[in-house]
């Protein structure tokens, strides 16, 4: 059984053989204010790229779990340098293993990544995460892009969590491309109504997915599925 949290924005907790909590992003967040982060627990973080609203409670998520970062390198050697000493810096196509039943591979996303100071936060990246037999694409912050094919051509992609909102990243209609690109029927909606600018209504954009008999799932912060 995998469990999959939603925290808000893109933020999320995977649980399986272990705890992987995604791009944390809970306090500044007024949607999330309902949220202990302290109940938080996570043997591992796990970043897509160096934006503020995916890093901002990585020292809250640490503050009770002794968890191991993932990110692109440069990400893992800025928070290096702001003292955290339990970290692993990956690049494009690198692979690393939770566990021997769980691991994620980096690799190409369409965005752009600094730092919250303004630092250099190498390239924006995609997940592509397998536990217990099955494989999800964590997209993370994206625009539509054709890698999208080449992942579902060489994965058989049983769930895929995108950006939804547009502004920032692909919307609703380009999110229909890449589900189909990634061969998934079932996506899980993030990154939208976190800002204004980002806002999308729920229920067209379910009922766009359905036209396409495809899945959307838009969760409520703080519910859990299981598959």
């Amino acid at each position: 059984m995998i469990d999959i949290t939603f925290f808000g924005h893109n933020s999320f907790l995977i649980k399986s053989d272990v705890s992987i909590f995604i791009d944390p992003f809970i306090t500044p967040n007024p949607k999330a204010k309902e949220i202990n982060i302290n109940e938080i627990i996570a043997d591992f973080i796990l970043i897509t790229h160096g934006h503020m609203d995916h890093i901002a409670d990585v020292d809250k998520i640490l503050q009770h779990n002794d968890a191991k970062i993932i990110a692109i390198v440069e990400v893992a050697g800025w928070l290096a340098a702001q003292g955290h000493t339990r970290l692993h810096g990956l690049n494009f196509g690198g692979t690393y293993h939770f566990s021997n039943r769980t691991s994620a591979k980096f690799v190409q996303a369409v965005h752009s990544s600094s730092m919250p100071d303004g630092t250099y936060g190498g390239q924006p990246g995609s997940y592509i995460f397998k536990t217990q037999g099955k494989t999800i694409f964590i997209a993370g912050d994206t625009a539509l892009h054709s890698d999208l094919k080449l992942f579902g051509a060489l994965n058989s992609i049983d769930l895929a969590i995108l950006p939804i909102g547009g502004n920032y990243t692909m919307d609703v209609e380009d999110a229909v491309h890449a589900a189909k690109f990634l061969g998934c029927e079932k996506v899980i909606g993030c990154h939208y109504n976190t800002f204004p600018e980002i806002t999308i209504d729920h229920q067209s954009a379910i009922e766009l997915f359905n036209s396409h008999k495809l899945d959307l799932m838009l969760l409520t912060i703080g519910e859990k599925i299981s598959i």
